[in-house]
């Protein structure tokens, strides 16, 4: 690729791509999840990033490091993000020439020292995996979100801990399927069609449950988006359709107190802990 040129005709030199590694000795998640936390705060930069997970042995941990070593350069440093709980394991890794990131070891000492307890250091434990009764409740949750998901069934609504209210394609289920996932939430939701905006009441389904109601909207320009890579060129993708389904949306969560958040420009995590804060909900995962 040439380089870029400037507004005056010189050269500028293309921007340096940091490698960027999530090592941990589960699946990656947490580690994937911290470290682009982190990266988040550096939008000017490019990365490229890749998870290696469940690093469980000594003979893996250096292949790791060897594969992460390989990448360094003269100008650029990787960085490698790392949630492996093992001692040894840490310990082999931390020899690599990149820029090592522990995310767990650094405070877990900390919280021993607190709780005066030694840690397990057990990477199912970090996924609730070791703690059966929290995992238990997580697959239920799943279950119950798959069984309810769109309105498909009406069965046990009152065992929900929250019920998503939105018009179709406003992030009803990937929000569900977070909060059963992440929280242990039984997370029921239901889909707002026209016919339902005909009265100022709510849905007969859902109307003796408004207290556990939590509303989604966004905006018609996003949700004809949305909808159009969906049904390209329908009337239910139409602007003016949603512009409709939103403002009558907006109303009947006014007219019977339910909270509400526009996802438009939210991502899933961030509309979870709003929603969870707002509606005073306990991480149950």
């Amino acid at each position: 690729m040439a380089p870029a040129g400037g507004d005056d005709g010189s050269t500028q030199p293309e921007q340096e791509v940091t490698p960027v590694f999530f090592l941990a000795g589960g699946t990656g998640i947490s580690a994937e999840t911290l470290g682009n936390l982190l990266l988040a705060q550096f939008p000017g930069q490019a990365f490229t990033r890749r998870k290696i997970p469940f690093i469980t042995t000594t003979e893996k941990a250096r292949a790791v490091v060897a594969q992460i070593d390989a990448v360094m350069s003269d100008t650029v440093t990787p960085l490698a993000f790392s949630t492996v709980s093992d001692e040894a394991l840490r310990r082999e890794l931390q020899e690599t020439r990149a820029a090592f990131i522990d995310l767990f070891g650094s405070h877990l000492d900390t919280v021993e020292r607190v709780l005066h307890v030694n840690a397990t250091h057990s990477a199912a434990a970090l996924h609730g995996v070791g703690d059966m009764l929290r995992y238990d409740r997580r697959m239920k949750a799943i279950e119950f979100a798959m069984e309810h998901d769109d309105g498909a069934s009406l069965r046990n609504l009152d065992q929900a801990d929250l019920i998503l209210v939105a018009p179709s394609r406003c992030g009803k289920t990937p929000t569900s399927m977070y909060l059963a996932l992440q929280h242990g939430l039984k997370v029921a939701n239901y889909p707002l069609v026209p016919e339902d905006f005909d009265s100022s009441e709510l849905p007969r389904p859902i109307s003796h449950l408004s207290a556990k109601c939590f509303g989604l909207l966004s905006t018609p320009a996003r949700l004809s988006q949305v909808r159009g890579e969906r049904r390209p060129g329908s009337a239910y993708a139409a602007l003016a359709q949603c512009s409709f389904e939103l403002r009558h949306a907006e109303t009947l969560y006014r007219t019977h107190r339910i909270p509400s958040i526009n996802s438009a420009k939210m991502s899933v995590e961030e509309m979870a802990a709003v929603i969870m804060q707002s509606s005073r909900l306990p991480d149950l995962g």
